[in-house]
């Protein structure tokens, strides 16, 4: 037996609304949250105006907040670095959006360049501090927002590290 057509046998989908599901307004899993910092980076008019330039310390800006997380845009000139530190009980998403970084771990050293992101869970240690001759622009999403950033001595970093996952676009 044979149809004309599927809309014979399935119905029209948009006749039947409790079966669609609406769009998130606000990112819920490690997978929207990496789409929302690839999205923000890939529309530079969303955060290119406000970027500046510290000699001093590294300079950042909240861009945006949501329900229990937040984005954070960072600028780092040669030599800045953010020390030894992890982000309490906060995840994230580090995304490169102009520039090289390194990154240090108990692991290794990893080049981060533009497009580059680092996802990664509540306790994990790093560094990161830009190493180039030219400045570099990264974007931060933290779940929950960051209430804390506690600063580790290479000698006291917890035994665990937790190795972040690597996202390149």
């Amino acid at each position: 037996m044979n149809s004309d057509n599927d809309l014979q046998i399935a119905g029209d989908i948009l006749e039947v609304p409790h079966l669609l599901q609406a769009p998130r307004e606000h990112p819920a899993t490690v997978a929207e949250f990496v789409g929302l910092a690839r999205s923000i980076a890939a529309d530079r008019s969303q955060w290119e105006h406000l970027v500046r330039y510290d000699a001093t310390s590294r300079w950042y800006h909240r861009l945006r907040t949501g329900p229990g997380y937040e984005v954070w845009l960072l600028s780092w000139v040669p030599g800045q670095g953010s020390g030894l530190h992890d982000h309490g009980r906060s995840s994230g998403v580090l995304t490169v959006l102009d520039g090289e970084l390194t990154e240090r771990t108990e692991r290794g050293t990893r080049a981060l360049g533009t497009g580059s992101q680092r996802v990664f869970a509540p306790g994990y240690v790093h560094e990161v501090v830009n190493d180039a001759l030219e400045p570099a622009v990264t974007l931060h999403v933290y779940y929950p927002g960051l209430t804390e950033m506690p600063m580790h001595s290479a000698c006291t970093a917890p035994a665990a590290y937790h190795e972040a996952d690597v996202v390149t676009a």
